[in-house]
């Protein structure tokens, strides 16, 4: 399992609600990527407002790489005016609080229930 960190600047001038709205348009294409384990929409706080991202949980690296082609890419840059930036992490262990599961990914992304 791997974590892929998005992050780009918003057109100055957006306020939350302008973001919230551009973030809403794109629901339809990442609930139907069937790849995508989960997004979460970042925007930054006070004097980094400008600042969005994601976090996506994927299965792999290619997963991420083939639903954020060069077309997407290209998207971000008009939405925006920049290029996103892009890393990978390899998520090899969950605490999930809301749920209280801890789950431990291995190399190949198979997962495992820990128990504490």
């Amino acid at each position: 399992m791997i974590v892929e960190l998005v992050t780009f600047t918003h057109p100055a001038g957006w306020s939350r609600e302008q973001v919230l709205e551009d973030a809403k348009h794109t629901i339809p294409k990442w609930t139907a990527n069937r790849d995508l384990v989960r997004k979460h929409f970042l925007r930054g706080i006070g004097d980094n407002e400008r600042d969005g991202g994601g976090i996506y949980v994927w299965p792999s690296v290619e997963a991420a790489k083939a639903a954020h082609d060069e077309a997407w890419r290209d998207s971000v840059k008009k939405r925006t005016g920049a290029y996103p930036t892009i890393r990978y992490f390899d998520l090899f262990l969950l605490i999930d609080n809301e749920h209280g599961k801890v789950t431990e990914y291995a190399a190949d992304g198979a997962a495992y229930s820990v128990t504490l």
